[in-house]
């Protein structure tokens, strides 16, 4: 209750400030080297991330949704999206992001890093607060969702369960709809002689949610697709992926059924000289050309 009152009063807030208009805005520089944002936290801690969160900005007719980051497991804010932040605010959207899931009460460094907590309780409420903020202070009717590595996963919740209706592109970027872990589980936890179960409950809650065969995973597959339908789906994945296994984990086919919208990119595909791994993919000058495509409503 707390939380949702300080949103809905911040957004209060925001509305009453000057409308800016994103066409207008100066272009700022777009690093394409993930750590950038790393580096921006460790020398500026809780500087905002160059080109988001200005919220007097109000959508354009043709950039009509605000686009909302939601960055991966140990990400936040800033850390994870150097590149998107100045690279939407130069395309003329409106851009917003949040650190979810971070260690309550954690100090400098650790109150840094987002995505630790449980995935359901936590993470997916307070992404999906953080979107009625963005909806109510700039009057659009839907957001545009951009995830990478565990928010995707939380996006997805958001998109299909938590805010149906309310977001209308979710582009993924090191995707995980059927799970990660697959060699810890298959090849580590179930060889272990205390047996996988046992080594289970000293895992984090956070990374069991991301196994195959999670119970969140399966709240998410209920109806026996991630997808919702009227949602545009883009998945970008990397052959060099090292967090998620398999990698094919992410490039889930849409159901043969009307309503879905899902294209499915492996960055090396067309590109082999691209040696993005699952840090550096979320700076990718390619993967960031598919995501552009997908949120621009004029892109069939």
């Amino acid at each position: 209750m707390a939380l949702t009152t300080a949103l809905t009063g911040a957004a209060g807030a925001a509305s009453a400030q000057p409308a800016t208009d994103p066409d207008a805005r100066a272009p700022l520089p777009v690093p394409h080297a993930f750590l950038t944002g790393a580096a921006m936290a460790i020398t500026e801690p809780g500087a905002a991330l160059p080109g988001a969160n200005d919220w007097s900005c109000r959508p354009s007719a043709h950039k009509p949704r605000p686009v909302v980051l939601v960055h991966g497991t140990m990400g936040g804010g800033t850390t994870n999206w150097a590149t998107y932040g100045p690279l939407l605010h130069n395309e003329g959207y409106c851009v917003f992001t949040l650190t979810y899931g971070a260690i309550p009460g954690a100090q400098w460094p650790v109150r840094e890093l987002g995505g630790l907590s449980d995935i359901r309780r936590v993470s997916v409420p307070q992404v999906a607060e953080f979107v009625d903020r963005v909806l109510a202070a700039t009057g659009a009717e839907q957001v545009d969702l951009v995830g990478h590595s565990q928010g995707t996963l939380v996006s997805g919740l958001v998109a299909k369960l938590e805010r149906p209706g309310k977001v209308g592109t979710v582009a993924s970027i090191a995707p995980l709809w059927e799970g990660t872990g697959e060699l810890l589980t298959d090849h580590v936890l179930d060889h272990l002689p205390e047996g996988r179960a046992q080594a289970e409950q000293f895992l984090p809650p956070v990374l069991e949610q991301m196994f195959p065969g999670s119970a969140l995973l399966a709240e998410l597959w209920s109806d026996g697709t991630p997808y919702a339908q009227g949602v545009r789906y883009l998945n970008v994945a990397t052959r060099y992926e090292e967090a998620i296994w398999p990698y094919t984990s992410g490039l889930v086919p849409a159901p043969a059924a009307p309503g879905y919208d899902v294209r499915n990119v492996v960055v090396q595909d067309g590109c082999e000289q691209n040696l993005s791994e699952h840090v550096a993919i979320a700076a990718d000058p390619r993967a960031a050309d598919l995501v552009l495509a997908a949120l621009d409503p004029d892109t069939p």
